[in-house]
């Protein structure tokens, strides 16, 4: 008796074990273009459920500046019932800022073709990343001209929740102009540009606002503020306290979950 209840202690390990299982697709390639950089640079890891289907999908995008950074698939998502995308795009100097933000288009637009494949669910899209990375999914969300180039509506993501990302013209993108990374400008380039009262939600995290980087809270309140202005209803902002811009991620996942969570009619954890 007490070898049959072993073994059936050890077969329900096992199928529990099969059940969480995940796996990472690595280097997929997302894009259609040809030259060289495009070739080195546009892919993408897939982190996801071998036994699942119709999951919430995370596409992440890794910060590094515009110039700097690799794919990432972030541990406090990983085997977490999502499936979660981490994406290269093309750097500046190498490219222009709308190539690169092309990029990340094509890269989204991949998402939607392809991710039912390992059991994601389109109509649980969420977008995020950090600095850098929150950067590129405040564009995505703004201007909808990026994801319309690649036959995707802007509003078929499930919401964007960018960590820490510019809402002036990104620093690095000015200095590409000969302008100092201390003197704001607000161009084309900017999300706060393109506020807009017909997104999906728009979930701003930030560090404290003593210790981020060049004032990267304060932007994020104002783009706050005129969405709010602008009757966006869904728009939040969160300023983490005792956090600076590298640092403030780690706790900034926990909202991110939050509101995933929201969205999907699921209690919310505190």
């Amino acid at each position: 008796m007490k070898r049959i209840l072993l073994s059936l202690a050890m077969l329900m390990a096992v199928a529990a074990a099969m059940a969480d299982s995940y796996r990472t697709d690595r280097d997929i390639r997302y894009t259609v273009k040809t030259d060289s950089y495009a070739q080195e640079r546009l892919c993408l890891d897939v982190h996801h459920p071998t036994d699942q289907t119709d999951c919430p999908v995370v596409v992440w995008f890794h910060g590094g500046g515009l110039e700097a950074g690799q794919k990432e698939i972030p541990r406090e998502l990983q085997e977490q019932g999502y499936v979660v995308v981490g994406v290269n795009y093309r750097l500046l100097p190498k490219v222009t800022v709308d190539v690169l933000l092309d990029d990340a288009a094509e890269a989204v637009a991949w998402v939607f073709r392809n991710i039912e494949s390992y059991g994601g669910s389109t109509k649980k899209v969420f977008v995020s990343g950090h600095s850098a990375g929150g950067y590129i999914s405040m564009m995505l969300c703004l201007n909808k001209a990026y994801l319309a180039a690649y036959q995707v509506d802007a509003n078929q993501v499930a919401a964007y929740i960018p960590f820490s990302g510019q809402a002036i013209t990104h620093y690095n993108v000015r200095k590409m102009q000969g302008i100092d990374a201390l003197r704001p400008t607000i161009d084309e380039f900017s999300p706060l540009y393109w506020v807009r009262n017909d997104c999906p939600p728009f979930v701003l995290i930030c560090g404290d606002r003593e210790h981020e980087l060049y004032g990267r809270y304060e932007e994020n309140a104002y783009l706050y503020r005129m969405m709010k202005l602008v009757g966006h209803q869904e728009t939040y902002l969160y300023e983490l306290d005792g956090f600076g811009h590298g640092p403030m991620a780690a706790p900034a996942f926990h909202i991110l979950k939050n509101h995933i969570r929201k969205m999907l009619g699921q209690p919310q954890v505190f």
